[in-house]
């Protein structure tokens, strides 16, 4: 049986600090999103981030881009869906990513709309419910509910990367539960 974690993909789309700033629950959605990069490291999940407009709004917060692997991709994008972004779609076939765990800002609009893209070209999707964020949080109950409607789904990061392991067997289950107690 092949390894589940050869065909996800997590795509951290627009940690920017000119939007992190606006988030107001920024400091618990870094420390969730920093779990689940190590995580996906960890148990050899892809990881791709995209920048919306960064000649103009900046890069990836150094919080995430310091943490990351030297050779993850960072795709530079003007619309709001990530997919759009020149090249996200090359990574995704060069890796054979078939299900994306998405963490990012923001859940109503670029969230959203990535979300909406990835299942209507039959990606799975799942965003991770701890590493999504939005400047108004009466939001995310309304465009969560159209998601699940539409068949993504929305779990925390330990349930999905806890799934990848299986069980305590696992070869990294030490290490990921050092992960756990650090996060």
């Amino acid at each position: 049986m092949s390894d589940p974690s050869n065909h996800l993909g997590l795509l951290l789309i627009d940690f920017q600090d000119v939007f992190l700033k606006a988030m107001p629950d920024r400091e618990r959605l870094l420390k969730r999103t920093t779990f689940a990069v190590k995580a996906a490291e960890l148990l050899g999940v892809s990881i791709a981030a995209t920048e919306q407009l960064p000649e103009k709004l900046g890069s990836t917060t150094e919080a995430l881009s310091s943490i990351w692997d030297v050779n993850t991709p960072v795709f530079n994008k003007s619309a709001f869906s990530a997919l759009e972004a020149e090249g996200l779609h090359r990574w995704i076939e060069a890796n054979q990513i078939d299900h994306l765990l998405i963490a990012g800002i923001e859940t109503s609009i670029c969230v959203y709309q990535s979300a909406i893209q990835a299942l209507g070209e039959e990606i799975g999707v799942t965003l991770l419910s701890d590493c999504i964020s939005e400047r108004r949080p009466e939001d995310r109950g309304p465009v969560l509910e159209q998601l699940l409607a539409m068949e993504a789904h929305v779990l925390p990061s330990e349930t999905i990367f806890y799934s990848l392991l299986g069980s305590a067997d696992h070869p990294q289950f030490k290490a990921f539960t050092q992960l756990v107690k650090n996060a």
